[in-house]
This record gives structure tokens, C-alpha cells and sequence, in this order.
């Protein structure tokens, strides 16, 4: 599946640079940085990407979604710089990795509400419970309409929508609420567009999908983000719920793996640099979840060991 490319650049801006660019020691930095990987990190690399090109506008940064699954594998290939990813590398990943000599570090960038959505003019379901959501979407699931989930429900056909099998959205949900990644029912529409289940859902009066809680945010004026009840009650996500962890089990964490190799070019350490040092604005700009306190600790802990390996 061809990723699709969005290059963030500058365009004109003062040539005369202040020289003040955070994460560049000062200096004007020219070149090119190529990310790839989760659609649903896309927004948030994309974000910090428009805010670098002001402070280094001669840096292009190109960022692609091809997935999760797929950006590992063109980043394993030495194909990219930075590779998005919702959920962690995978045994196999980091063995491809390895076998062609590229090092790395995981850096948890932002938090995350994996949102199940249905059409604003659903008045019928408010909170669906893990238990109901695993019926749904467990493989050979024969649900397909709303009153075998609930019988208060009404008789009207259930249209799902979700992502493709090589986005790590689809790794989370279906690990959390199946309990075994990958295991889901298949006769539903897939799409590694977050905007193609935005528009299937809106349009179908009987439409449910799951995708990062920024997309919902974007589309909260056609879509409900439903309540989740992970054993608890019913919780809806929010980025208290995220960060303080009531949000279960659909809260997740985000990351960028950053090579060693790409480091050692003075654009791509410019680039990480300011994504790290300046991560709340680009996760707020994006609509994204903030670290906490501890989880930013660790994520400047992680570009420290990066730089040393990179030398």
C-alpha cells in the first residue's frame, strides 16, 4: 500500500535567520527528514514539524502513513529517519532492525484515547462495555445489527469500521478487547485512512469504528465518542482519563523511533531535538494527550542514550 507523502516546509520566511532555532545549537540548518508509519501518530509528527519549519525553514520534513506496521518496516530498511508507531516495535520488527544494523530508541511522545465512535444522531447507545465490544469485534462475530447487542436497542444494522491490519491501532484494540493482537472479526471495512472511518461512520445511520481520540476531536460536530466501561463504570475519554489512567483499557501511549544513524545528520538531531524539548505544545497543537511529569523524565532520558549512541 503506497503511503501517502505530506512534505511540511517553510515557504519564503526571512532569510536572515535569528539564529534561535530550539534543539539546533543556534545554527540554520538545511536538508531533509523522512518519517513514515501510523496514521494516527501522523498528526501529531506532522504538528511539530509546521512548528520547526518556523524556527529552520531550509529543513524539509516529509511524513507519510503507512501504517504502523509498514512504517517498521521501510524504517528496519533504512528507508526513513523516524518511524511513527501506536504501539510498541514488534520481536520480529527489531529483529529486521538488527539485521540490517539499524539502532534505535523507543520515545513515548504523547498519550492517547482510542476512540469508539457512532453517528452524532445515534440516541440509542451512550456506554458500550468491553464485554459487548469483544462480541462485536472477535472474530467470527455474527453480530450485525444493534439489538443483538443490547435488546433495548433497535433494529438497525450495525455497519463497522476500523482500521487496516497493518495499523497499530488495530495491534491495541484488538490485543485490549479480543485479548490477542490481530484476532478480529474480518468482514467489516477496513482502511489505514483515519478519514475514510470518519466518513463511513458519519454516513451510516448504523455505524461504529475506533480510531485515536484527535480524530474524533476533528469530527466531534458528525461523530459520538462513546463511554467505556472497562469493569469500573462507564468512562469517556478525555485527556484527564488518559493521563490519570481511568480510561481503561483504551488509553495508550505514542512514539517516534528516531534512528541512531539519522542522528548523526544535524537536521534530524535538530528536528528530534525540538520535538522532544517542546512535546506539550506540539501534542496541544495537534489535539493530542501531554505527557506527565514522569513520562517526560523518561522521554528526555531516551534522547540522551540516543545521542550517545548516535556518537
Amino acid at each position: 500500500m503506497a503511503a501517502v507523502m505530506l512534505a511540511v516546509s517553510a515557504c519564503g520566511g526571512d532569510d536572515g535567520d535569528d539564529g534561535n532555532g530550539s534543539g539546533s545549537g543556534g545554527s540554520e540548518l538545511s536538508g531533509s527528514v523522512k518519517v513514515d508509519g501510523s496514521s494516527t501518530v501522523a498528526p501529531l509528527t506532522t504538528a511539530a514539524a509546521e512548528l520547526f519549519a518556523e524556527e529552520q525553514p531550509k529543513v524539509q520534513v516529509t511524513v507519510g502513513t503507512s501504517g504502523t506496521g509498514g512504517g517498521f518496516e521501510k524504517f528496519c530498511n533504512g528507508e526513513t529517519d523516524i518511524s511513527d508507531a501506536s504501539r510498541p516495535i514488534k520481536d520480529e520488527e527489531k529483529a529486521a532492525c538488527e539485521e540490517k544494523g539499524i539502532t534505535y530508541e523507543e520515545f513515548q511522545i504523547a498519550n492517547d484515547a482510542l476512540t469508539v465512535v457512532v453517528p452524532k444522531e445515534n440516541d440509542w447507545v451512550e456506554c458500550l462495555t468491553v464485554e459487548q465490544l469483544k462480541k462485536i469485534w472477535e472474530p467470527g462475530s455474527k453480530m450485525n445489527n444493534w439489538n443483538q447487542v443490547d435488546p433495548k436497542f433497535p433494529d438497525e444494522e450495525l455497519k463497522l469500521f476500523g482500521p487496516g491490519t497493518d495499523s497499530g491501532t488495530f495491534d491495541y484494540f484488538t490485543d485490549e478487547i479480543n485479548g490477542e493482537e490481530g484476532a478480529s472479526r474480518t468482514d467489516y471495512s477496513p482502511s489505514e485512512d483515519d478519514n475514510v472511518i470518519v466518513q463511513g461512520v458519519a454516513g451510516s445511520k448504523g455505524g461504529l469504528g475506533y480510531f485515536g481520540f484527535s480524530y474524533f476531536e476533528e469530527n466531534a460536530d458528525k461523530l459520538k465518542a462513546l463511554q467505556i466501561d472497562g469493569g469500573e463504570g462507564c468512562v469517556s475519554p478525555s485527556v484527564e482519563t488518559a493521563q490519570d489512567g481511568s480510561y481503561t483499557p483504551l488509553a495508550r501511549p505514542l512514539f517516534i523511533y528516531p534512528s541512531a544513524k539519522a542522528l548523526e545528520r544535524e537536521e534530524v538531531l535538530g528536528f528530534v531535538e525540538y520535538y522532544v524539548e517542546d512535546h506539550k505544545a506540539i501534542a496541544e497543537d495537534a489535539q493530542f494527550i501531554p505527557l506527565n511529569a514522569e513520562q517526560e523524565t523518561e522521554l528526555k532520558a531516551d534522547l540522551d542514550k540516543l545521542k550517545a549512541a548516535a556518537g
